[in-house]
């Protein structure tokens, strides 16, 4: 029997569809570099430095109030040394009383040494990306030292210390010197902060800020000032986005 028309017709195969490529993720941006403060952004340090002023001043017959804060919080031990100087009256010499206090601080240091909240995730996140970092403190060497033997100094490609430049914070110096040892223009570098002091240094030298206050500090936001309340919340994207922002 002779097939029919119909079960002649050959069947058309089925075009399998065009596999759909997943969008390719847009490039993460990140900053030319993050030059870090030390002091109450990497580590919980502020506290140990506000101790041995406040135990200084008592010796001399003053105590610290809200009023002081400005003179100690973020400042070098010389010029915290200088204003407890002029508070008191002291017979003691400025360098004496920076002797001393610079002695109490590097004390409590060695004693106690413990990173900030997100501190070491955010630096190990900067080191997987291949951004470079710097460490830009108002302490003194010695305190710096301390410090980078506790966390680690293979973080950073930069430190510097309240020796390494003609004037420290809340001067443009440290973050114009950690930019240019990097080879790099300050407005390209995100500057991490805990205190208006170290916000000041930062911005008169052109860096864009990301500002983490410690304890009950207030930093007034601005144009190049971005606040975060701890550096759990901080990464390379947020990082980056801060130095392409318009205007930066």
């Amino acid at each position: 029997m002779p097939a029919s028309a119909e079960s002649a017709v050959p069947a058309v195969p089925a075009v399998p569809a065009a596999p759909v490529s997943p969008a390719a993720p847009a490039a993460t941006v990140t900053p030319a570099a993050v030059l870090f403060d030390m002091d109450g952004t990497l580590v919980d340090t502020e506290h140990l430095w506000w101790q041995a002023a406040a135990e200084l001043a008592d010796e001399l017959h003053h105590s610290l109030t809200d009023s002081d804060v400005p003179e100690v919080l973020g400042q070098a031990v010389e010029h915290t040394a200088a204003h407890l100087h002029r508070v008191s009256g002291t017979s003691l010499s400025e360098a004496e009383l920076a002797d001393r206090l610079g002695d109490s601080f590097a004390g409590k240091v060695a004693a106690e040494t413990v990173p900030r909240p997100g501190a070491l995730a955010l630096l190990a996140e900067l080191r997987d990306a291949r951004v470079p970092t710097a460490l830009v403190s108002a302490s003194p060497r010695r305190v710096v030292d301390m410090v980078l033997g506790t966390i680690g100094r293979d973080w950073f490609a930069v430190t510097l210390a309240a020796e390494d430049t003609p004037r420290t914070k809340p001067a443009p110096d440290p973050y114009l010197a950690a930019a240019a040892r990097l080879g790099l223009d300050p407005a390209a570098c995100v500057a991490v902060e805990d205190t208006p002091t170290g916000v000041a240094s930062a911005t008169a030298a052109g860096c864009v800020v990301l500002a983490v206050p410690s304890g009950d500090t207030r930093i007034p936001g601005g144009s190049r000032v971005t606040l975060l309340d701890s550096l759990e919340h901080a990464d390379v994207a947020l990082l980056g986005k801060l130095t392409a922002a318009p205007g930066v």
